[in-house]
């Protein structure tokens, strides 16, 4: 098979220089035909990625970066293609032989320009694959831009998915194509140097932000609930949250509550803000709240986050978050709650965060936010399915099942409710662990997959923090996350007289 990319030469970027594409672990050949620009681009809108990559990216080119052609490449067409992937928005030859012609879209419309103008107008596009040999959308997807740093990163975002996307239709592999509205334009759109001068202006805030705060700063929220919890209302009423206090340079986020041996404890993510890497601690909770203190449990050369848990065959398991080793670790607890041991790895090779699992007619399905190397964490969907929880673990038919920031990623515990199995996600469509949506699972095999989002929950009155990104619950007891404001000063003033700090502001109040 040989892919060819068909890209406007005046404007050649950094991401269209390449001689493959990886199709499930194998390097597929790609040729590159450069073609006559159709459409003029904004003025200065390479210097202005240039400004973005010194201040924004501290030094380093980017996939957009302008790329200066060899003219020998416009000449390394050798083979008539299998697959052409056109990223102009020029016509297709109607005597095109390829098989295959597929034509990015964004919001609906082709070409980068298309992509630029949906940036500038305040939001990552939609982005759908149509092959033009038909007129079928084969695939399409939404995009996170937790990483998307100015103009330049925005626009490396959406191509970097829109790759991703190509290679899965590519692969063979059965599409399950989302209904996604195209986001609607909330503002006018701005011209690429005032987009880029106020881009750099919120980056110095951010700057000054982090060396006055601890950044980001998650807190954990607890409440005992006898009544129906945000499963059954489908929002944050009920008994007031309480937050759990932590030292001030930790932050505490990704709670998960379970009951072991008549005892419970909370499980969580400890981040030390000094080091910047997280492990896994827990407290144990009694009738009335919290008791004891703070354990750590699990610590690893390695971020740990998410500490998923899971019984099975009388034992307790974990499963934490270990997307930067590039596996799915599975540990066994042989003293609770401080000791767990490694006991098998689930998947290797990938980048797979919050890693959940759940026993759905007669197989154990397993849900992460996948990623492939490039563009955001937080908007597309792995599924992967075992009939034991050692395994062996088979990917998905349609893996990456979805691509959608507003409903992909994790964010607790499965739940059953009348017989309808149910799993709380991450929307992040006002930026990473901006709110949750409450998700109905209608199709789960090997080979279907859908999901209906009934409630959407976001930060508030009831819960006073700035975010909100995971929620569980064990029996009385249920946690959520969110975040707050954690001036550094406070930290330090933790070691003065408690005179000292009689006015100091509470942690469930400093939101």
């Amino acid at each position: 098979m040989i892919i060819e990319f068909r890209c406007e030469i005046e404007h050649a970027r950094r991401w269209m220089d390449r001689e493959t594409l990886s199709i499930d672990g194998h390097d597929v050949p790609v040729q590159v035909a450069w073609t006559a620009t159709a459409e003029p681009r904004p003025a200065g809108l390479d210097m202005l990625f240039e400004l973005e990559r010194i201040v924004l990216h501290k030094g380093k080119h980017s996939g957009v970066s302008s790329l200066k052609v060899i003219p020998d490449r416009t000449q390394a067409r050798v083979a008539t293609a299998d697959v052409i992937v056109d990223f102009t928005s020029t016509a297709r030859d109607p005597n095109c032989p390829a098989r295959l012609y597929l034509r990015p879209r964004f919001n609906g419309a082709a070409g980068e320009n298309a992509a630029l103008a949906a940036i500038l107008a305040g939001d990552l596009p939609v982005i759908e694959i149509v092959n033009e040999v038909d007129g079928a959308i084969l695939d399409r997807g939404h995009p996170s831009g937790e990483i998307a740093a100015g103009l330049s990163g925005a626009l490396e975002t959406v191509m970097a998915r829109t790759l991703t996307m190509v290679a899965a239709i590519v692969s063979g592999r059965p599409r399950i194509v989302p209904q996604l509205a195209h986001p609607a334009t909330t503002a006018s759109q701005r011209g690429p140097a005032s987009y880029v001068a106020r881009g750099l202006a919120v980056s110095i805030a951010k700057e000054i932000y982090r060396l006055c705060c601890y950044a980001p700063h998650w807190h954990v929220g607890w409440r005992l609930n006898d009544n129906a919890g945000v499963w059954q209302t489908g929002d944050l009423s009920g008994p007031g949250w309480n937050v759990l206090g932590d030292p001030g340079n930790h932050f505490y986020a990704d709670p998960f509550p379970i009951t072991w041996r008549g005892r419970t404890f909370v499980f969580f993510e400890d981040l030390d803000h000094r080091v910047g890497k997280g492990i896994i601690s827990a407290i144990e909770f009694g009738d009335a709240g919290p008791i004891g203190s703070v354990v750590p449990v699990l610590e690893e050369p390695w971020h740990l986050s998410y500490p998923f848990l899971i019984e099975d065959d009388g034992e307790l398991w974990m499963i934490p978050e270990s997307s930067l080793a590039g596996d799915v670790a599975l540990y066994k607890c042989v003293r609770f709650p401080d000791k767990w041991e490694r006991h098998a790895t689930l998947l290797s090779g990938l980048e797979l965060a919050d890693a959940t699992i759940a026993r759905h007619n007669g197989l154990s399905y397993l849900f992460g936010a996948w990623r492939d190397g490039t563009g955001g964490y937080s908007d597309s969907l792995a599924i992967y399915y075992a009939e034991h929880l050692l395994g062996p673990w088979r990917p998905h038919a349609s893996n990456p099942v979805m691509i959608d920031r507003a409903s992909t990623r994790p964010a607790g515990n499965f739940v059953t409710i009348d017989g309808k199995l149910w799993r709380p996600v991450q929307d992040c469509t006002g930026g990473y662990g901006a709110g949750l949506a409450l998700a109905e699972i209608v199709e789960l095999s090997p080979t279907t997959f859908r999901q209906i989002i009934r409630h959407s929950l976001k930060p508030g009155p009831l819960w006073p923090g700035r975010k909100l990104h995971t929620l569980n619950r064990c029996g009385r007891l249920e946690v959520i996350d969110g975040s707050r404001v954690q001036p550094k000063t406070r930290a330090f003033a933790r070691r003065l007289p408690s005179a000292v700090l009689s006015t100091r502001t509470s942690p469930s109040t400093a939101c």
